[in-house]
C-alpha cells in the first residue's frame, strides 16, 4: 500500500501560520528563497518517490498549480526547476464538493470524502502521496487518521500565535523516523504515528 506523507512548513514552536504571514518561511512559493543546495538536493531526491500530489481546493485555486507549472517553463538552472517539473508530470488530485471538473493539467477532482478518497488512492499501484494544503485540510486529515508519515520543515522562527495542525484532534504519540538540519536554519523531522 503506498504512503499517505503530509509536508508542512512549521515554525520552532509548532504554528503552520500566522494571518497570512508567510515572511517567517525560508521557502514560500517565491523566486526569493534561502533554502541551501543541500536541502534542495535532498528534497528533490525524495520527491522521486512521489507519484500522486494530493490537494486542497483552496491551495489548488490560490494558484499553487499554476505557479509550479510556470515555474517548470523556465531554464533548468532555475532554483527550483528539477520541483517544479516533478509538480507538472505526476498526477495530482483535488479533493472538493465544490468544484465539478479541474481546471490544470494531469489533474483530476474528486469529492470531499477524505477517508473514502485517500483510501481509494492508497490501494492504487504506484509510488507515494504527497499531500499539500492549509492548515484546515492538514488538520482534517489528522484528525482522520489518514497521515502515515509526517515531515516537518521546521523554519528558525517563532511565531508566539497562529494556526497549527493537531488542533481537532486527540495527541497522538509519534515515532521519530529522521531529523536533518540544514545550513539555511531548517529541520526536516520525519514522524510517523504509533499505532
Amino acid at each position: 500500500m503506498r504512503k499517505f506523507i503530509l509536508q508542512m512548513q512549521m515554525s520552532v514552536d509548532g504554528f503552520v501560520g500566522a494571518d497570512g504571514d508567510y515572511d517567517w518561511q525560508v521557502w514560500n512559493w517565491g523566486d526569493d528563497n534561502s533554502w541551501d543546495e543541500s536541502l534542495k538536493l535532498d528534497f528533490n531526491a525524495y520527491f522521486q518517490s512521489i507519484d500522486t500530489i494530493l490537494l486542497s481546493r483552496k491551495m489548488a485555486e490560490e494558484g499553487y498549480l499554476t505557479h509550479w507549472g510556470n515555474a517548470a517553463t523556465r531554464y533548468p538552472q532555475e532554483p527550483f526547476y528539477a520541483f517544479a517539473q516533478r509538480i507538472v508530470d505526476v498526477q495530482k488530485v483535488v479533493l472538493s464538493d465544490r468544484l465539478k471538473e479541474s481546471r490544470w493539467e494531469r489533474t483530476v477532482v474528486r469529492s470531499g470524502d477524505l477517508p473514502h478518497e485517500v483510501g481509494m488512492l492508497k490501494a492504487e499501484k504506484g509510488g507515494n502521496i504527497a499531500v499539500f494544503g492549509g492548515a484546515g485540510f492538514a488538520s482534517a486529515l489528522i484528525a482522520a487518521g489518514l497521515v502515515d508519515e509526517f515531515q516537518f520543515f521546521i523554519n528558525p522562527a517563532a511565531l508566539g500565535g497562529g494556526t497549527r495542525i493537531f488542533d481537532q484532534a486527540g495527541f497522538r504519540k509519534l515515532h521519530l523516523i529522521g531529523s536533518k538540519a540544514y545550513e539555511c536554519g531548517i529541520v526536516v523531522s520525519r514522524y510517523a504515528p504509533v499505532a
